[in-house]
């Protein structure tokens, strides 16, 4: 059984920076990739960004590219999540995802295990 425990959610300013982690135990899954999702009460999951162990080829959203940067150190068996220039519009329940296949994948579809997730709330 893999678990992802979500860390460093909190409440930012517009503009603000927050960085969050995924911290990956059970079994070590260099390859698995890795993703992380969002949510907001009544919608669906969203793709946020994620990266392939196979690969190391990291994905983005377009509603954030070029302000969140995903990094996973293969040491540690963590993920970070380092979200810029945030906005009122990313307020959500962040969410990591273990995909056991290793694929370049966006769709939560195709992930096998979930954390409980994160909340960051971005308000002035």
């Amino acid at each position: 059984q893999l678990r992802l425990e979500e860390s460093g959610g909190a409440l930012v300013q517009p503009g603000g920076s927050l960085t969050i982690s995924c911290a990956i135990s059970g079994f070590r899954c260099s390859h698995c990739t890795i993703g992380w999702f969002r949510q907001t009460p009544g919608n669906e999951r969203e793709a946020v960004s994620s990266i392939s162990g196979n690969t190391r080829t990291p994905t983005y959203s377009d509603s954030v590219k070029g302000r969140f940067t995903i990094t996973r150190d293969f040491a540690k068996n963590i993920v970070h999540l380092q979200m810029n220039s945030l906005k009122p519009e990313d307020t959500a329940e962040y969410l990591c995802a273990a995909d056991l296949s290793g694929a370049v994948e966006v769709e939560a579809r195709f992930y096998d295990f979930w954390g409980q997730g994160t909340q960051v709330s971005v308000s002035s």
